[in-house]
């Protein structure tokens, strides 16, 4: 007795050669019927006796290609009874959550054909197949098919079609299939193909930098032991001390250069292949190291067999480029040549950066991943995220599509590249948000473009609430969580600066329980780029406590004109930010006057204090205004008068903090056990690991997936706003 079932499967099976799989599941087994992509799921009709129906259902489940996530599979009789095989289908259209599957990092199978001289696709830079290339970088709209993708303007040859449309191939409807006879060139002004790639890997190898045209946008690179190349980049980047990313060949080339444990080579070896950040060898500070993610990648580390600084292409300040009409008029002035190709590229993507088993930066080979919510969202939401370290997230349902990594909001070049990943976005998931949440801050140019909806249709939420319901979020927590909110700066409900924040909070309501102690920003903006400032506003501004005053150890030459700004309350902000007090640490102790990067003197000071142990420095908490407050002057006090070297006193910083954060958390907890770490000061990961020590008897959680910097907000917004749609308090 034969039966029909249709069979909906939806989550990630679109461009992960989900319907091969089916096609070849529904083969093995005899079932008859048929297979497309519908929306953003996959639709099947199934034809068999039921015992073989069920089996055909739990392989679907249980052999999954590696790429696939299923969420979930429905099945209802049908009525159509055919008996003439099993076929692949066109894609139709339907509304309903779709998944755009992230950029996949080139497979084994495909690198052993990219260097293997009897194969037809032999050292081809765009090879590719079901299992590995281009995903959200190329693909205009919904369901996945070729005819929706940057490669529609390559018609397949004979060959490539022929594995395209057989099912045992393995790039069997492998969107961006192509070859050297019908695929995209390389291109180095007027030379093509493989002449271009020698031109560029030469002009690397005597000391040059080269813009590559990569996977989700135009990249820096150069000779990563060239000393000299190296300073040129920095120059060119303007950034004088940030760690820059170096790729390498393999694992063992890597582990020249820092102890990569299995955890980290596996993450490496993935097919997300992000940087990974990593304690160097050599000096304090730590270092990012990724392999190839492309066989263009691949292909240059194989011809220069050398560690490559592989940095994002761009000017200081503006996003990744992508148009190969930008790169050359931006930046071609300022390298020795633009290696580039006729693949366009459609939306811009960052490399994903990792720390300790902990994002980042969520970009390539992660973004546009959906996340759940704990509450589902009743109206498509748009979440606009903040201004640093900018993404953009869309609630759908119970899921939140998480955009890539923007950089900072602060220009019309990163406002138009935040637009088109915001529309990129929507289009994909076929929906107009009805709603958008946003930061408080209305200089945030996010905030600013919240202006576009009604004001009954915007959702603000405040900076530091998102970013510890990101973290619960991430973990699926329900019911009350204590925040510890700790960062830079972010605008609190009463108008104020907060940085230092505890909270008790659910998703939809917060109320403040505790904070770090105020001190003035001399010259606001100016005095988050110097700690030198920030150092300053606490040795003449600090919140009074009655606590005994810090000694001038470290007089500057501005010191009498932030007194007078501070004391005449000129352009001197207050801000209870956690932040902020790292950077007063580290410039006391002479490790950093001034942020080359954001956050560099905190890096610097975690750097340092590396290997060293020490008890906490003195600290005091006080009752105000109903809150629990941390008094920082006795620990800085303390800080520059204890006459412990550098690195003990950094590490006796750390553990303050820890204890502060345990001793805060403990006064307010009640019966509340789940504590949610969110914020930038976070990343640091002694902090952490300190804070769940002294913490042990209560759960303590911390972004993994999502970033507890910035580029966690959007995802932290939409659960707000999610909970506040569906009925407030959740």
């Amino acid at each position: 007795m034969f039966t029909t079932e249709r069979i909906e499967v939806h989550g990630a099976v679109q461009g992960v050669g989900f319907r091969p799989h089916v096609f070849r599941l529904a083969t093995e087994l005899g079932i008859h019927g048929d297979v497309r992509n519908v929306g953003g799921h996959v639709v099947i009709t199934a034809c068999g006796p039921p015992d073989t129906l069920s089996a055909f259902r739990q392989a679907l489940l249980e052999r999954a290609p590696r790429h696939a996530r299923i969420d979930n599979i429905t099945v209802t009789p049908h009525e159509d009874s055919r008996r003439n095989g099993f076929v692949v289908r066109d894609s139709g259209f339907a509304a309903g959550p779709r998944t755009v599957v992230p950029d996949l990092a080139t497979c084994d199978a495909c690198v052993a054909e990219l260097f293997d001289p009897g194969d037809r696709r032999h050292r081809y830079p765009f090879i590719n197949c079901t299992d590995c290339g281009p995903r959200a970088t190329i693909v205009e709209s919904m369901p996945y098919d070729r005819s929706r993708t940057t490669m529609r303007g390559f018609p397949l040859c004979d060959s490539c079609s022929a594995e395209y449309h057989d099912p045992a191939d393995r790039r069997f409807h492998a969107e961006p299939v192509a070859c050297p006879g019908c695929g995209p060139r390389l291109r180095w002004g007027a030379v093509p193909g493989g002449e271009a790639l020698r031109l560029a890997t030469a002009a690397i190898a005597r000391g040059g930098i080269v813009a590559v045209k990569g996977i989700g946008g135009y990249q820096l690179v150069c000779d990563a032991s060239d000393e000299a190349a190296v300073a040129r980049l920095r120059k060119l980047k303007h950034r004088p001390r940030k760690p820059l990313a170096v790729m390498v060949r393999d694992l063992t080339a890597a582990r020249e250069l820092s102890d990569v444990d299995e955890e980290a080579a596996e993450l490496m070896h993935s097919p997300s292949a992000p940087i990974i950040v990593l304690p160097a060898r050599a000096g304090v500070m730590d270092v990012g190291l990724f392999l190839p993610h492309s066989p263009l990648h691949h292909l240059l580390m194989h011809d220069l067999a050398r560690p490559l600084v592989v940095t994002s292409g761009n000017r200081s300040g503006e996003p990744i480029v992508i148009s190969d009409e930008e790169a050359e008029a931006t930046l071609g002035p300022l390298v020795d040549g633009v290696l580039s190709h006729n693949r366009p590229i459609l939306t811009r993507y960052d490399d994903s950066v990792v720390r300790a088993g902990r994002m980042v930066r969520r970009a390539r080979g992660f973004a546009p991943a959906s996340m759940p919510l704990p509450v589902s969202s009743p109206a498509p939401v748009l979440a606009l995220g903040a201004q640093l370290k900018h993404t953009t997230a869309l609630a759908i349902g119970d899921r939140a599509v998480l955009g890539p990594h923007t950089g900072d909001l602060e220009n019309t070049e990163t406002l138009t590249a935040f637009e088109r990943t915001a529309e990129a976005l929507c289009r994909w998931q076929g929906v107009v948000p009805e709603y958008c949440a946003h930061d408080l801050h209305p200089r945030y140019l996010s905030t600013r473009y919240a202006g576009r909806w009604a004001r009954k249709h915007r959702i603000p939420v405040q900076h530091h609430h998102a970013h510890v319901a990101a973290t619960a979020a991430e973990h699926g927590v329900r019911g009350r969580f204590i925040g510890v909110a700790y960062d830079g700066l972010g605008l609190g409900d009463d108008g104020t600066l907060w940085g230092g924040e505890i909270l008790l909070a659910t998703y939809g309501e917060y109320r403040r329980v505790g904070r770090f102690g105020r001190a003035p920003l001399p010259g606001g903006e100016v005095a988050v780029r110097r700690p030198s400032r920030m150092a300053l506003g606490y040795l003449h501004g600090a919140e009074d406590f009655g606590a005994p005053s810090i000694p001038d150890v470290r007089p500057t030459p501005e010191g009498d004109l932030v007194r007078r700004m501070i004391e005449r309350q000129v352009n001197s902000p207050l801000a209870s930010s956690a932040g902020r007090l790292f950077d007063a640490a580290a410039a006391l102790l002479g490790l950093c006057e001034e942020n080359s990067y954001e956050g560099e003197a905190a890096v610097v000071l975690e750097a340092v204090a590396s290997n060293h142990e020490g008890p906490a420095l003195d600290w005091k908490l006080h009752r105000r205004d109903g809150m629990w407050v941390y008094d920082p002057v006795p620990t800085l006090r303390d800080l520059v008068t204890c006459g412990d070297a550098a690195g003990v006193t950094a590490a006796r910083f750390h553990t303050t903090i820890a204890e502060v954060t345990a001793a805060l958390v403990r006064e307010v907890a009640g019966g509340v056990r789940t504590v949610c770490l969110g914020g930038g000061v976070f990343q640091n990961r002694r902090l952490v690991d300190a804070v769940v020590r002294e913490l042990g008897d209560f759960q303590v959680l911390v972004g993994e997936r999502v970033p507890v910097n910035d580029g966690g907000i959007s995802y932290g917004q939409a659960a707000v706003a999610a909970a506040l749609l569906a009925g407030g308090d959740r």
